[in-house]
């Protein structure tokens, strides 16, 4: 468990692990963003990260199995879930065998039916197939065209870095056994019918190029639940980054949606001046350095050297960090 506050149940992608997601920049922004108010508890998909290995069922079904252990485990009676891909439709279908467990259900890049459950052509069914022969060959290659055409699949738009630390998270992740069983299992799921019983306050976000689940997949989710919120992220990357602007969108839209619990003792808004503190308001707005400077009247220079030292008088190293702390803080409202 990381965090304090209501609990919440993080069901990630399945390229996932418990042990190195805290080292990785991938996920390591993404513990940060769903711990600060809440109690958060994650777990690794069957056959991932910590989880057992050997001589498993990938069915739908299993993976709710799972779910409801973890639950069971935990001992949670009621609690806020939160699903990534496949993950998300898990979440479903667990939600709709125990409502009263579950009282927020956010959802991301989730299908309502996977790759080969909604192929409605013999050619929708080739390349399903062929993408599955591609991960087969390529998942154990050393070859870098391989990793990078996984890699891509998930975030196109990421850094050489961060492409690189995705590749490395593959391989410890699962095998290349293993991972063609459980996506195939995902790309058969169909929670369609399922859907309909849900009945708790939703939100869904989808990026709106998504290479892997379709935004339209995304869309469908959002029209089956009464009173879901659907959120289009404006990205191309399955895989959310901390490093695009999409992730600030959508952070903002999960601060609406959950309940929020008051700012850090130790925020350091003492040390700001009373410009910085202007420029750390339009910052968690999610304004651009160049829309700051256009603001204030002075350069786009000017503001990136006022970030840097805000940042630094925050302890925090990232601009999205900046943007947390200083919406928990009550900046940035007016443009919420």
């Amino acid at each position: 468990m990381r965090g304090s506050g209501p609990p919440l149940l993080w069901a990630p992608h399945w390229v996932h692990h418990l042990k190195f997601a805290s080292e990785s920049p991938i996920w390591s922004p993404w513990l940060d963003l769903l711990s600060r108010h809440h109690a958060l508890v994650r777990y690794d998909c069957r056959g991932c990260g910590l989880s057992d290995r050997d001589n498993l069922d990938f069915s739908f079904e299993r993976h709710i199995e799972d779910l409801e252990a973890v639950v069971a485990a935990v001992g949670w009676e009621r609690f806020v879930f939160f699903g990534y891909g496949s993950g998300g439709a898990t979440g479903v279908a667990y939600v709709a065998r125990k409502p009263e467990k579950v009282e927020r259900l956010a959802l991301i890049g989730s299908p309502v039916r996977g790759r080969l459950a909604r192929a409605a052509t013999p050619g929708d069914i080739v390349e399903a197939e062929t993408r599955l022969k591609v991960f087969e060959i390529g998942w154990a290659s050393d070859a870098p065209a391989y990793g990078d055409f996984i890699a891509a699949l998930h975030m196109p738009d990421a850094s050489a870095d961060q492409m690189h630390a995705y590749k490395d998270l593959l391989r410890l992740t699962t095998s290349p056994a293993t991972a063609l069983k459980l996506l195939r299992g995902y790309w058969q799921a169909d929670v369609y019918d399922v859907v309909r019983r849900i009945h708790c306050p939703t939100l869904v976000c989808h990026a709106r190029l998504d290479a892997l689940i379709p935004f339209e997949q995304g869309r469908l989710f959002a029209s089956l639940i009464p009173g879901a919120r659907f959120v289009p992220l404006e990205t191309r990357n399955h895989v959310l980054l901390d490093s695009e602007p999409a992730w600030l969108q959508f952070a903002a839209a999960l601060d609406e949606f959950l309940p929020q619990k008051p700012a850090p003792a130790d925020f350091a808004l003492g040390e700001l001046t009373a410009r910085e503190r202007q420029i750390l308001d339009a910052i968690a707005e999610g304004l651009s350095n160049k829309a700051i400077a256009s603001r204030f009247g002075t350069s786009e220079k000017t503001v990136r050297n006022q970030v840097s030292t805000i940042l630094s008088k925050l302890g925090v190293n990232s601009r999205a960090q900046a943007i947390v702390q200083a919406r928990d803080a009550g900046f940035g409202r007016s443009s919420r």
